[in-house]
């Protein structure tokens, strides 16, 4: 399916100028010539990227900008006749990813695009390997979230950190010390029960038989690990 995107602009030459050219490309588009359009057609339809003019009759492109934002991460290109670094200031701390200014060339705006749909598609798959499946465990990074058999885990935030730095760290062993350094992000070489309490909620929500884990293991006079090994 080919990406959409959502040109907004008063002037309809430029309108017609780049749907011509981006369709040229093998991009679907839809239009609109004003602000209120432009936000009701966004939130009506699905688009991949919005190439949106700052001066527009009803609602300014900046405000469009922050409500698009305020609901959604589609990439922003804001297009203005205006040269002023302030501008471009506003537009990008409104939440727009890139901005241009008229007179562009649409050599230069139809490469833009491609370098923000790249860098969309690499930021997803990333996010894909963000989220780690062991058994019938599922870790994901991106939200903090564990499920188990597709239920999810009630991890306080220790619990979780401690978790991903042994799923991430498979068969290491980390001594209690360690643990303290890295999770409690200082040097503690006092109580290191603090490491066993946690470590025992852990297993208690994690593992079906805490007594009997099989994923968080004791090297006895060492540390813990963790290992998905049967």
């Amino acid at each position: 399916m080919p990406k959409k995107i959502l040109i907004v602009d008063d002037e309809p030459l430029i309108v017609k100028g780049l749907k011509y050219s981006l369709e040229q490309d093998g991009y679907a588009t839809d239009s609109a010539q004003d602000g209120e359009e432009a936000v009701t057609k966004f939130f009506a339809g699905q688009y991949d990227l919005v190439l949106l003019d700052v001066m527009l009759p009803k609602i300014e492109g900046m405000e469009v900008c922050q409500r698009i934002r305020e609901r959604s991460n589609v990439p922003i290109i804001m297009l203005t006749a205006k040269g002023d670094d302030m501008d471009k200031i506003l537009g990008l701390e409104y939440g727009a990813d890139d901005y241009m200014t008229k007179p562009f060339n649409i050599l230069e705006v139809k490469a833009r695009i491609k370098t923000i749909f790249r860098r969309t598609a690499m930021s997803q798959r990333e996010s894909s390997q963000r989220i780690i499946t062991v058994r019938d465990m599922q870790m994901n990074m991106n939200n903090r979230s564990v499920t188990i058999a597709g239920k999810e885990v009630n991890l306080t935030a220790k619990e979780f950190d401690l978790l991903q730095l042994f799923i991430t760290n498979r068969g290491k062993v980390f001594s209690r010390e360690s643990l303290l350094e890295t999770i409690w992000k200082y040097d503690y070489l006092g109580d290191l029960r603090t490491v066993d309490v946690h470590i025992r909620r852990l297993r208690e929500k994690i593992e079906k038989m805490p007594s009997q884990p099989e994923y968080i293991f004791t090297k006895w006079g060492v540390g813990y690990y963790f290992t998905d090994k049967d």
